[in-house]
């Protein structure tokens, strides 16, 4: 019976856990609205929906990878030597996603351009490897970079769909660079095709979204408090 109950307690706290992880990572601590990590591609890619979440899904599986192999590993490496393995990992992970994708997916990798190398050098992947990772059971930094991860996609996908309608007036306008010649059909024309708005698609457009959320989002957390 106490055994039983210790395996209860254990299974809840847990739970509590992981139900914290994953606030935490999609509102509390998002790392794009609130730790404010991985701004440049965040902002230079989002000008589609489809550009946002091809790079929001590359940037979760390696914080995923990441994630997983540091925590895996954490009792092996040397605190010399840890900082440049987890640039490692993340490199390795990168380059693996780079060329699947050049192979699978040229037009969207065209796309993507420089940003998606660049991935190595985004803060929130060695950020959370070194703060958490490296300190957790693998379970927990599992969920951990899901959780992170599916924040940033969020944010980007949001910023993606945001300014993609403001600038040219559709929704899903590339869907068949990620989803192939299928997707051809997804795509929504909200307004006529000779609608553009020029600045949404740029950088200071982007910055723009961007503060707009930031505000929505302080609004809310003000109310709820």
């Amino acid at each position: 019976m106490t055994q039983a109950a210790a395996d209860g307690s254990s299974s809840f706290k847990s739970t509590t856990v992981y139900r914290q992880l994953w606030i935490q990572g999609l509102w509390q601590q998002n790392p794009a609205l609130v730790k404010l990590l991985g701004l440049c591609p965040l902002l230079a890619v989002s000008n589609t929906l489809i550009n946002a979440l091809a790079l929001g899904v590359a940037t979760t599986i390696t914080l995923l990878v990441s994630n997983c192999v540091v925590s895996a590993s954490r009792q092996l490496l040397l605190p010399s030597i840890r900082l440049p393995m987890y640039v490692l990992i993340i490199a390795s992970s990168v380059t693996a996603i780079e060329l699947l994708m050049q192979a699978h997916l040229p037009a969207l990798h065209a796309s993507l351009g420089i940003f998606l190398p660049l991935i190595v050098t985004n803060c929130l992947i060695i950020g959370r490897a070194e703060a958490f990772a490296s300190r957790q059971s693998l379970p927990y930094a599992t969920v951990d970079a899901l959780a992170m991860g599916a924040g940033f996609t969020a944010v980007l996908i949001c910023l993606g769909a945001i300014r993609e309608l403001i600038g040219r007036g559709t929704f899903l306008g590339d869907a068949t660079l990620l989803f192939g010649d299928n997707a051809s059909l997804w795509s929504v024309t909200l307004i006529p095709q000779d609608y553009t708005v020029l600045i949404a698609l740029l950088p200071p457009g982007a910055f723009l979204v961007l503060g707009f959320l930031l505000a929505i989002k302080n609004l809310i957390d003000q109310r709820a408090s």
